[in-house]
């Protein structure tokens, strides 16, 4: 069954708007997408009317530099505007961040003239930009041909790339076998992007497969100067990544909280053989519901912590040391375990206050959990204890990589 577009109560694009009206204009995206989620999450595919939604919005350009026709809005702000959006929706949470995360790969991977004239250019044609990088998959190989590449292969967990404007791409070298990344169009011929995601969750992300077929690059067009992992300061593209991670596991703990408690307040039932009176009143939902705030409002304090030294280290450019990109990686991974086993635990424990009737199909509450038991398999945390158990014994900060 098709799920019926709604009336998108969100404000035009602001001129110069303030942070706090691009919070509010998040809050009213929230509002809306919630409407929906729950029957969206079923039907699974792409979200037309809810992305055209966040266009609509301007906060595509949230990250861009006001001098480049952005909003300029600072690393910890853009986090904290992701989770608003995963607490009601975290596949359109997922590919709106990703947003930021091709972004950020543009501006560390790219050269000035490159990275300034793509940001322009997305500010002022409100851009969206979809991923199909994935560095793990390694089946697309680029041959020389002229005065351009050909790109052929595929690349898996391709999110965002359905209704994409552009894409960032990957390829290994025929020749050399060199990793390199490149910024084109997704309408180009030789890109076939595949609806073939079908997860029990996140089931919105269009996270299937793109194909090139013959795709002509241009070399113009490769984002190798100074390219990926070439510095302390390129190299923080996977801390922007994983938290991006961190924040949409909160938001969902943070959903699925808010959806047990209005289930708890409304719907259920205080057990037969308690003393209480009330199920508002009843020890044990005050326990559960106690040990959810405490384990969700840690992970909030790790990410923002996290998210403060990383805008900190933007800051810095080229002048980033290893050690301060270090500081942030622990940072960051010590928010990305703790958010994740917070996430899990509220995700899966809401039943417990909210009672039997409340996994029902209709109501859809377990949308939470399987969302975000799929996206913490992107990258297994033990890998993340393993770097904080390293440096914890041995003082060695987390190598370089595009997950660590």
């Amino acid at each position: 069954m098709a799920v019926v577009a709604q009336e998108i109560p969100i404000n035009p694009r602001l001129t110069e708007p303030t942070t706090a009206q691009l919070f509010a204009q998040a809050e009213q995206l929230s509002a809306y997408f919630y409407e929906t989620a729950a029957e969206r999450d079923k039907q699974g595919g792409t979200p037309l009317a809810q992305r055209q939604a966040i266009r609509d919005s301007g906060l595509l350009k949230l990250s861009i530099a006001k001098e480049f026709g952005g909003y300029g809005l600072a690393w910890p702000d853009i986090y904290k505007i992701i989770r608003i959006i995963a607490r009601a929706d975290s596949s359109l949470a997922h590919v709106f961040a990703f947003q930021f995360l091709m972004l950020a790969s543009i501006r560390l991977y790219g050269s000035g003239e490159q990275w300034q004239s793509l940001f322009k250019e997305t500010a002022a044609q409100n851009l969206w930009w979809g991923n199909a990088l994935n560095p793990l998959d390694t089946r697309t190989i680029a041959s020389e041909a002229a005065e351009h590449l050909l790109f052929n292969g595929f690349k898996s967990f391709c999110s965002g790339a359905t209704d994409s404007d552009r894409l960032i791409v990957s390829a290994i070298t025929a020749d050399t076998k060199k990793f390199i990344v490149a910024a084109v169009p997704t309408q180009r011929a030789g890109i076939y992007v595949h609806d073939d995601w079908d997860n029990m969750g996140q089931r919105q992300t269009d996270s299937g497969s793109v194909e090139f077929k013959g795709l002509r690059v241009e070399k113009q067009e490769l984002l190798i100067n100074p390219g990926p992992l070439s510095s302390p300061f390129s190299s923080l593209r996977s801390m922007v990544a994983q938290l991006i991670f961190t924040n949409i596991y909160i938001g969902l703990a943070e959903g699925a909280l808010q959806e047990g408690k209005k289930y708890t307040q409304t719907s259920s039932r205080v057990w037969s053989g308690s003393l209480a009176q009330t199920v508002q009143e009843d020890p044990y939902t005050l326990l559960h519901y106690g040990e959810f705030w405490a384990s969700i409002d840690g992970a909030r304090l790790l990410a923002d912590h996290a998210a403060a030294l990383l805008d900190n280290a933007w800051g810095k450019g080229l002048a980033l040391t290893d050690a301060e990109r270090g500081e942030v990686a622990l940072a960051v991974f010590s928010a990305k375990v703790n958010s994740t086993k917070a996430g899990l635990d509220v995700t899966s424990r809401i039943f417990e206050v909210a009672g039997a009737r409340a996994t029902t199909a209709k109501l859809g509450m377990d949308r939470f959990w399987r969302n975000l038991r799929v996206y913490t398999l992107h990258d297994p945390i033990d890998y993340k204890l393993r770097d904080l158990g390293d440096w914890a014994l041995n003082g060695n900060y987390p190598a370089h990589s595009f997950y660590s």
